[in-house]
C-alpha cells in the first residue's frame, strides 16, 4: 500500500525497497527486449519457411498435373492416380494453413495503407487483440450509423443550412475514410472482406467529398431533399445489416462455419442465406435509389443553368455504386439459384 514516509529512517527504507524493485524492473525489461528479438527472428524464419513451402508446392503441383496428363498412358497405373489426388487435396489444405499462419506474421502494407500510414507494422500478434480490434470496428460502425441517421434527419426535417449540410458531409467523408483504413488493417490481420465490398467505401468517400464541395445554389437545393432522404434510408438499412449480421456471424462462428475474423458488410454474401434473406428487398430498393439519384443528377447536368462540375461527378459516383452493389448482390442470388438447381438434379 502506498504511503508518504515521515522520517529519515522511513525514507531510507523506502529508497532501498525502490532500488530492489527497480533492479527487478530492469531484469524484466531486459528479458522483454530479449524475447522481442527472439520473436523477430522467429517471424523472419517463418516467413522464409512459408515462402519456400509455397514455391516447392507450386512446382509439385505442376509436376502432378504432368503426371495426371500422362495417366492415360500405360506407364501410369490407376493405383498411382489416388495418391496424386490425395496430395492435391493436402496441398489445398496446406494453402489454407499458410493463410492462417500469415495472419499472425508481419506483412507488407498495401498501397493504400502505405500512403496513409507509411511502413508501420499493423499486424496484431495475438488472437485476443485481433478480436478486440474487430469488435471495436463493428461497434464504431454501428455507433456512427446511428449518428449519421440522426444527423440526416435533423438536416432533412428540422434545419436547412448549407453550413450544417457541410458538417454532415464532412462527417461522411471522415466516416468512410476511417472505415477504409480500419478495413485495410483488418484485412492485414486475416479478415476476409474483399472485392466490391472494399472498393465501394472508396467510392463513397469520393462521393461524400464531392458533395462537401458542392456550393449552395438552385441545383444543390433541388437535389438536397432527395439526397438527405436517401441518407436516412441508407443509414436505416445499414443499422439493420450491422445488427442482424453480427448476431448471425456470432452463431456461425460458434458452429465453426465462419472464420473468426469475418466482418459485417453493407451488402449480401452467401452465408447470409441463413436467416437474413429478409434484408434483400431493403438492399435492392436502396440500389435502385442509387440509380434514381444518378439519373436525377444526369438530368440536372443537362439543364442550361448547370455550371457546377459536382453534378456530373456525383451522378457518375452514384451510377458506379448502383452497378457495383446491384450486380454483386445479383451474382450472389444467381449463385444460390444455380446451387439449388444442381441439388435438385442430383435428387
Amino acid at each position: 500500500m502506498l504511503f508518504s514516509p515521515s522520517g529519515v529512517s522511513e525514507c531510507l527504507s523506502e529508497w532501498e525497497d525502490l532500488e530492489k524493485d527497480y533492479q527487478r524492473l530492469q531484469d524484466t525489461h531486459r528479458l522483454y527486449k530479449q524475447k522481442l528479438e527472439e520473436v523477430t527472428k522467429l517471424q523472419v524464419s517463418c516467413h522464409g519457411a512459408i515462402s519456400r513451402q509455397k514455391k516447392k508446392l507450386k512446382d509439385l503441383t505442376a509436376s502432378l498435373e504432368e503426371c495426371k496428363n500422362e495417366s492415360l498412358t500405360p506407364e501410369l497405373s490407376p493405383d498411382d492416380v489416388d495418391p496424386i489426388t490425395e496430395i492435391e487435396d493436402s496441398i489445398k489444405d496446406r494453402t489454407d494453413a499458410f493463410c492462417e499462419m500469415e495472419a499472425f506474421l508481419p506483412r507488407k502494407n498495401g498501397l493504400y495503407l502505405s500512403l496513409v500510414l507509411g511502413n508501420v507494422n499493423v499486424t496484431l500478434l495475438n488472437i485476443q487483440t485481433k478480436f478486440a480490434y474487430k469488435d471495436e470496428y463493428e461497434k464504431f460502425k454501428l455507433f456512427l450509423t446511428v449518428i449519421i441517421f440522426v444527423f440526416s434527419f435533423i438536416c432533412r426535417f428540422l434545419f436547412s443550412y448549407r453550413a450544417l449540410d457541410a458538417v454532415f458531409n464532412f462527417l461522411l467523408v471522415w466516416y468512410y475514410c476511417t472505415l477504409t483504413i480500419r478495413e485495410s488493417i483488418l484485412i492485414n490481420n486475416g479478415s476476409r472482406i474483399k472485392g466490391w465490398w472494399v472498393s465501394h467505401h472508396y467510392v463513397s468517400t469520393f462521393l461524400s467529398g464531392v458533395m462537401l464541395t458542392w456550393p449552395k445554389g438552385a441545383l444543390y437545393q433541388m437535389f438536397r431533399s432527395q439526397f438527405l432522404s436517401y441518407c436516412l434510408y441508407r443509414s436505416f438499412v445499414q443499422f439493420l445489416q450491422c445488427y442482424y449480421q453480427s448476431g448471425s456471424l456470432y452463431r456461425l462462428r460458434a458452429l465453426g462455419e465462419r472464420h473468426n475474423m469475418d466482418l459485417t458488410i453493407e451488402g449480401f454474401q452467401s452465408w447470409m442465406w441463413r436467416g437474413l434473406t429478409f434484408l434483400l428487398p431493403f438492399l435492392f430498393f436502396g440500389h435502385f435509389w442509387q440509380l434514381y439519384n444518378s439519373v436525377t443528377l444526369f438530368k440536372m447536368f443537362l439543364l442550361p443553368e448547370c455550371k457546377e462540375w459536382q453534378v456530373l461527378m456525383c451522378g457518375c459516383a452514384y451510377m458506379v455504386l448502383f452497378m457495383g452493389n446491384f450486380f454483386t448482390t445479383l451474382g450472389v442470388v444467381y449463385q444460390k439459384y444455380m446451387n439449388n438447381q444442381d441439388k435438385s438434379k442430383t435428387l
